[in-house]
């Protein structure tokens, strides 16, 4: 079959602003991308998925595969295919069956799956690896784990919940119930608490100030870079990956983070031949920017 008229993998990555699709071919590489605003509410999210999907159906003139993949925030019954406490998308409370929903309106399979999960999927697009971390720095922190070539999700789905690892039990209360999380330090909604910002991201504005000097910013970047650090040091030293991706909106700072938290590792293996030896550091890599890295992950579901 030449490229022309090779079959395309679809890939959907629902989030609370935008919903973003994808065509990629065998390889991973993007042919078709369309980026709505994502409508909220059940009949919303599946309103936008479709329309997304229609859009990507008309730039790639009918070379779409039989099944579509979709990474959605929230908890995810993957064998239900369904959702639920995706609140941001105004989803919560009863499973909204997404896979069925979806299906009827496409008249294709769909395979749904936890947005971070899917992203992990796609951070090994990027890597000639089967063990990866993928560490998602969004409004909050969590990790997807991709083991033997295939996602570890747990016993009951909690698997990469990395940012509720209590660290200080004196710390900030968190949404889970704890204190001290590292959601609490290392996560964009702590970021936009401790350096708030009018006019630009948090963390752009929080690197660029770092960078020109101003103390009282490298005193909050070096404090995020150290909670980023702790969770890829839990991650290693629990599955022992080969490559930890950084991603998600924090991630788009881009080499600033890698090397900060690269820097942070080894501040904290000093001392430690153990750790040294480990060469966490020398793990970490970032998302490349723009790169839509659930939208390919969850392209890759449907295979």
């Amino acid at each position: 079959m030449d490229a022309v008229s090779a079959k395309l993998d679809v890939g959907l990555d629902v989030g609370a602003t935008k919903t973003l699709g994808v065509a990629i071919t065998q390889d991973g590489t993007i042919v078709a991308e369309v980026r709505e605003q994502t409508r909220l509410g059940a009949d919303g999210v599946v309103d936008t998925a479709t329309r997304v999907f229609a859009a990507l159906r008309e730039a790639t003139g009918e070379r779409l595969q039989g099944t579509v993949g979709v990474g959605v925030p929230g908890l995810v019954d993957v064998d239900l295919g369904a959702v639920k406490h995706a609140v941001n998308l105004g989803v919560d409370g009863e499973w909204l069956r997404l896979r069925d929903l979806l299906s009827h309106r496409l008249d294709l399979a769909v395979v749904v799956e936890n947005d971070v999960n899917a992203a992990a999927l796609g951070a090994c697009a990027l890597d000639d690896a089967e063990d990866i971390a993928y560490i998602s720095i969004g409004t909050g922190l969590a990790a997807g784990l991709v083991l033997g070539g295939r996602l570890r999700r747990g016993a009951h789905g909690a698997a990469g919940e990395v940012g509720h690892v209590s660290v200080d039990p004196l710390g900030a209360a968190c949404q889970c119930g704890q204190r001290g999380c590292l959601e609490t330090i290392a996560s964009g909604s702590a970021l936009a608490s401790a350096w708030p910002t009018p006019d630009a991201p948090a963390a752009s504005a929080l690197f660029a100030a770092a960078a020109r000097g101003d103390a009282a910013a490298v005193v909050v970047r070096d404090r995020l870079c150290a909670g980023v650090a702790s969770a890829a040091r839990v991650l290693s030293l629990t599955v022992d990956p080969v490559s930890i991706y950084l991603g998600g909106g924090v991630a788009q700072v881009g080499e600033p983070l890698r090397t900060g938290v690269q820097q942070a590792l080894r501040d904290q293996a000093a001392g430690s031949p153990f750790l040294t030896s480990l060469d966490l550091a020398g793990r970490i890599r970032v998302v490349p920017a723009n790169y839509p890295v659930a939208a390919v992950g969850a392209a890759l579901l449907g295979r």
